[in-house]
């Protein structure tokens, strides 16, 4: 640093009025190279308008999306052991953490809230893929388990969003141990008589497909979503053959049976109001439903 740098230059900024200009204003469509301004990607859903690709769309803002007037009542998240394995990689664990704190503005990945859907209470939770890509770890379970209890408490269903590339390996064996843990809790759910519904966003990978991803009682995906286990590159290597075009997206799921439905983010809120009412047999004109009179 020189005079020039620390006093000059700053002089002539302010004089000129020059103010940082933020790098994320403009959204590229991945798949059409479109530039989308972010206000009308976020008033869209964070679904590119002209393509119709779905963007990540952050947790919160999921939340809010999905209830009644955006309102309902955030879940604490419950504290765990950090760092309990002392991992370092290129960088130390803790320090990961905190960096994704910062960005999210959360503790770990998993974001739940209690709320209503056109009147009907129910429990949501969802991925926040910005935190460490969605990684399943203590914290992450831990909340997961909270929020399925706090369901059981309130005797009302399950939504769950995921968006992980799978189990956090920073917390090794112990966020392995998180997909029994959540397998339980959702059978717990389903020996009480409440639903359960996997609305599946990109990407759905990993041992979060292992676990509790793929135990819905009904399966929902958005358009292009890539949902599998191991990635298309690791099963190509291994098995040294091409995979057929569109293989792991949500479209190729529904036609081989892996998923119950694909529906656009803009009907996810009325689709999952209809479903559930379904299952927990409230009165068919709540549905959206009309039942075609009896012939005579």
């Amino acid at each position: 640093m020189n005079w020039i740098t620390s006093y000059v230059r700053p002089r002539i900024n302010s004089m000129l009025g020059r103010r940082d200009v933020p790098d994320n204003l403009w959204i590229k469509c991945p798949e059409t190279g479109e530039m989308v301004f972010h206000k009308d990607l976020e008033e869209n859903k964070w679904v590119i308008p002209a393509s119709g690709y779905h963007m990540k769309m952050p947790a919160k803002a999921r939340l809010a999306d999905l209830f009644d007037g955006g309102q309902y009542e955030a879940l604490v998240q419950p504290k765990v052991a950090q760092d309990p394995l002392k991992f370092r990689d290129s960088k130390k664990y803790i320090d990961r953490l905190r960096d994704s704190r910062t960005k999210t503005d959360q503790e770990d990945t998993i974001v739940a809230g209690v709320g209503t859907l056109q009147g009907m209470k129910l429990v949501a939770i969802v991925h926040e893929f910005n935190f460490m890509g969605g990684s399943l770890g203590i914290a992450a379970g831990e909340a997961i388990v909270k929020a399925f209890e706090r369901a059981l408490k309130e005797k009302c269903p399950v939504v769950m969003f995921p968006a992980s590339g799978g189990a956090r390996m920073q917390e090794g064996i112990l966020s392995l141990m998180q997909l029994p843990r959540t397998t339980v809790v959702v059978d717990m759910l389903k020996e009480a008589g409440l639903p359960y519904i996997v609305v599946l966003t990109n990407p759905t990978t990993g041992g979060v497909t292992a676990s509790y991803a793929m135990l819905g009682d009904l399966h929902i995906a958005e358009p292009g979503a890539e949902i599998c286990f191991a990635g298309k590159r690791v099963i190509e290597q291994t098995i040294r053959e091409k995979l057929p075009e569109g293989f792991q997206t949500s479209e190729y799921l529904l036609e081989h049976g892996m998923i119950d439905m694909v529906v656009s983010r803009h009907e996810i809120p009325t689709t999952l109001a209809r479903v559930l009412k379904i299952l927990t047999k409230a009165p068919a004109n709540d549905t959206g439903i009309t039942l075609a009179a009896p012939e005579k």
